[in-house]
């Protein structure tokens, strides 16, 4: 397993590929921020400010746009917001994400914007089911929606039988890693 984790930890791809998969997700977190707009008129009011996501050698900076949607800021801006994935196995990262729970992390920075970006974490969802209606019709992808989300169930409870030496333990109070220091942080 340690073989395993270490071979993804030192997988890097190209500069190129970091890019365009940013774009994607940009371009997915914009059309599911398109579907409600309290959610584009929260980002309005952050507008400009760039957020740094970051997990281990990984990071995406991006900012609200004038639209209430995201778009990548700038290498040369100073991110007001930095947001750290602590979890740095990509393996338990994966398996904590399947078992439904939020990965830890430690942020610092603007206090509004991080509880503006927090009730977007918490408030904002995709419904596949929705998009998937307009290309094939309602009760096809209510089909394909039933049968997905008995799949994603399947996978849960498979990582949840997962022994203890595969899956990630639960934190505890004096694990350093399932810190999640609230966004009273100062310090940009």
């Amino acid at each position: 397993m340690n073989f395993l984790q270490s071979l993804l930890s030192s997988i890097r791809p190209p500069a190129w590929v970091v890019a365009e998969l940013q774009n994607r997700v940009l371009l997915f977190l914009n059309h599911v921020l398109q579907q409600e707009p309290v959610a584009q008129e929260r980002l309005r009011r952050q507008q400009g400010k760039p957020v740094l996501l970051q997990w281990g050698d990984f990071h995406f900076v991006f900012a609200a746009s004038a639209a209430g949607l995201l778009e990548r800021a700038g290498p040369e801006q100073q991110p007001e917001l930095k947001v750290m994935l602590v979890q740095t196995s990509p393996l338990a990262l994966a398996q904590r994400l399947l078992a439904g729970d939020k990965p830890a992390v430690e942020v610092q920075g603007d206090v509004q914007l991080a509880a503006d970006l927090a009730w977007l974490i918490d408030n904002v969802r995709w419904d596949p089911e929705e998009d998937l209606a307009r290309l094939i019709g309602d009760a096809p992808a209510h089909t394909l929606a039933r049968l997905a989300r008995a799949a994603a169930q399947a996978v849960k409870v498979f990582a949840a039988r997962l022994p203890p030496g595969v899956r990630p333990a639960a934190p505890t109070a004096n694990d350093p890693t399932a810190r999640t220091p609230d966004a009273g942080n100062s310090g940009t």
